[in-house]
């Protein structure tokens, strides 16, 4: 029997989507819980193959609904997608339907299958969101301070400055508030808090970097290996050669979460300032004639496989290891 295939292109307020059985149809429908359980109603003994791209909080709805199914489910990485179509032409949101129809036929064996997250894990992945979002904000703010020197000349630069430092502060406690929800939430589950302690042992971990690879993780159930993690946070060189003619020295890869290495980075930086094995290790490669920044991606990567093994042994970091 052949696979019904269905690819969905998701957007704010509809859903369209190309369904693949004996020949291929189209179907627009509202972005609502409600719309969506009536359409999947008649899939719900034929069990399809349902992919769509990462949209964020777009796919809620569907993955709702989706979630009290028993269907294969493929969320994909729309760089994936779009680097696997070549040279293409035009864009409308019935072809990209079709396209996500086409790859998910192709390629569904090769792609790890969605599983819903737990209710703990989508907490914390909103929350990470909404202190990312006043983060920002609060960066706009502060930059903006400087600009108000330039109102002296019509004696608004205090009024509005003021105002300013206002909206920063009002920004600032609810960053703490939401953090204060993060721990909190965390604390509800044993596993998480035990895991989460785990983490904060290990030197460079602070609780934004464990907050963010108890996220990216799904709680160690979805990236269980630390090289999978650490190319998926871009800390991993790759060669570059073609032949005998092209070779360039190796270098870490652009296609990375970009959330996650700055913050690790951050916690390298602060690894290599304090009394640790780390530290050690750092100070000993540079010695050696080693590039500064090529070491510090390797601090990067050493804190993420002592992540993955303190979780693994379920034993908090022992100091003064020897480290290759």
């Amino acid at each position: 029997m052949k696979n019904i295939i269905i690819g969905i292109d998701i957007s704010k307020k509809t859903l369209d989507i190309c369904i693949k059985d004996e020949k291929v149809s189209y179907f627009t429908i509202e972005n609502k819980v409600q719309s969506i359980k009536r359409f999947f109603k008649i899939y719900s003994t034929s069990y399809p193959i349902v992919a769509m791209e990462n949209t964020g909080k777009y796919n809620w709805n569907l993955l709702q609904v989706l979630e009290s199914h028993n269907f294969k489910v493929y969320i994909i990485s729309p760089l994936h997608l779009k680097k696997s179509m070549g040279l293409t032409r035009g864009k409308n949101d019935k072809v990209d339907a079709l396209r996500i129809c086409n790859f998910i036929e192709k390629n569904h064996q090769e792609i790890t299958q969605w599983k819903p997250s737990s209710l703990t894990i989508r907490k914390i992945k909103v929350l990470l969101t909404e202190r990312a979002a006043r983060i920002k904000m609060r960066k706009q703010l502060t930059s903006q301070q400087d600009d108000y020197k330039l109102m002296k000349g019509i004696n608004m630069d205090k009024e509005l400055l003021k105002l300013n430092l206002q909206l920063v502060k009002s920004i600032d406690i609810q960053i703490k508030n939401i953090e204060k929800s993060i721990e909190e939430v965390i604390s509800s589950e044993s596993d998480l808090k035990n895991n989460y302690q785990l983490m904060k042992s290990v030197p460079g971990v602070g609780k934004v970097l464990s907050w963010i690879i108890l996220a990216k993780t799904e709680g160690f159930t979805t990236i269980t290996d630390p090289r999978k993690m650490a190319c998926y946070s871009g800390v991993v060189p790759f060669d570059f050669q073609s032949g005998t003619s092209i070779k360039r020295r190796s270098g870490v890869s652009r296609l990375a979460d970009k959330t996650v290495k700055s913050v690790l980075h951050l916690g390298a930086m602060s690894a290599i300032r304090n009394d640790n094995d780390l530290r050690n290790y750092y100070l000993r490669k540079v010695e050696e004639g080693k590039n500064k920044m090529s070491v510090r991606n390797a601090v990067r990567n050493k804190i993420i496989h002592r992540v993955f093994a303190v979780i693994k042994n379920q034993i908090p970091y022992q100091k003064n290891l020897v480290l290759s």
